[in-house]
């Protein structure tokens, strides 16, 4: 963890752009999470980029849905959903509102409130391991559906807030396609990393689900 990071606010404009600018820009960026126990911060270690409409890897690909209403904007906003019938995960919103496009925040380095996280994390084997993953991110910072929607443009009393924090030099920046999607997606370069950082997921290819007969 790089020392003193800057915890300058993220601007609404900062988010209101397009996704594939977003999304690298997102890496060292702070993540705090604000609990009824005290905060959680987060550096910002592995995103992936989402386009919407344009992109068959997106929720939004075939349109607006109550599910995916979040991804709409507007930007700087929480895109949290539900998956495999138990884990949650969330997306930063990006792009001009009424265009869905968003970044999911894929892993992280906790170095505020790590004491908070393992009590979720429990079978986390270190604290490198409290966030490297999407589900696991969500959960050490108890992100859940009821955080859909919210803004994370800094405020009094915020729930999430995303702070400057301190870029990794643009030849550690790593890309490479996005994890565990399949079809016309999969050729997307979008998953964003800093390179041999700890915390950053393994890639793992799409496995097609096997049908029952």
């Amino acid at each position: 963890m790089i020392d003193s990071p800057d915890r300058t606010p993220l601007t609404r404009e900062f988010f209101d752009r397009p996704v594939l600018e977003v999304a690298p820009d997102l890496l060292g960026r702070i993540l705090v999470r604000s609990t009824p126990d005290g905060p959680i911060a987060l550096r910002l270690t592995e995103v992936e980029a989402y386009a919407g409409e344009i992109d068959p890897g997106s929720h939004a690909f075939r349109g607006r849905t109550r599910r995916n209403d979040a991804m709409y904007g507007p930007p700087g906003h929480a895109y949290v959903y539900f998956t495999y019938g138990m884990w949650h995960c969330m997306n930063l919103v990006c792009g001009p509102e009424g265009r869905a496009s968003g970044v999911l925040l894929r892993a992280g380095e906790i170095f505020e409130g790590a004491e908070l996280t393992r009590k979720r994390r429990v079978s986390a084997r270190n604290d490198k391991e409290l966030a490297k993953g999407p589900a696991r991110l969500a959960t050490a910072l108890d992100i859940g559906r009821a955080l859909d929607g919210t803004d994370a443009i800094a405020h009094e009393d915020a729930e999430l807030s995303v702070l400057h924090g301190t870029p990794p030099p643009r030849d550690q920046v790593r890309n490479g396609p996005r994890t565990g999607v399949g079809g016309d997606g999969a050729v997307h370069p979008w998953r964003f990393w800093i390179d041999g950082d700890p915390t950053v997921s393994p890639y793992r290819a799409h496995v097609p689900r096997r049908r029952s007969t």
